[in-house]
């Protein structure tokens, strides 16, 4: 399983949403969270110097979706290798297809749970070693 001190990125425009997935990974053991509204916001954080271990963002957002989002980052050589976890309300499985093949590791579907976070956050480690 991932460290319980990795740096993580929620991204998300519902302060609700990110709130919840905050909490849940503090269920899970995690503390050091950033966050932001959308991948515009985001990435400023990663073009500031900001590094982070895991990367949660949400797929429909103003501004800088989650897949645009998502582009920008696996187009840095420094963060191809970050695990990013799609959190969607989408269902389609074009959707969650098209973000697999931009570089997402994994996805999770909302509402978030803590057995199903778990369960995405363990499968993501699996296949990355």
């Amino acid at each position: 399983m991932f460290d319980p001190k990795s740096k993580i990125l929620v991204v998300d425009d519902a302060a609700s949403m990110r709130m919840t997935v905050m909490n849940v990974l503090k269920e899970l053991g995690f503390s050091d969270f950033k966050e932001a509204p959308n991948g515009k916001a985001a990435f400023a954080l990663i073009e500031g110097g900001e590094k982070f271990d895991l990367i949660f963002s949400d797929h429909n957002m103003p501004e800088c979706t989650g897949l645009e989002f998502l582009k920008l980052v696996r187009a840095l050589e420094a963060w191809k290798k970050v695990p990013f976890i799609m959190i969607t309300s989408e269902t389609e499985k074009s959707m969650i297809v098209q973000a697999v093949q931009l570089g997402a590791n994994n996805y999770v579907t909302k509402p978030v749970t803590k057995d199903a976070l778990k369960s995405k956050l363990e499968a993501t480690f699996a296949r990355m070693k």
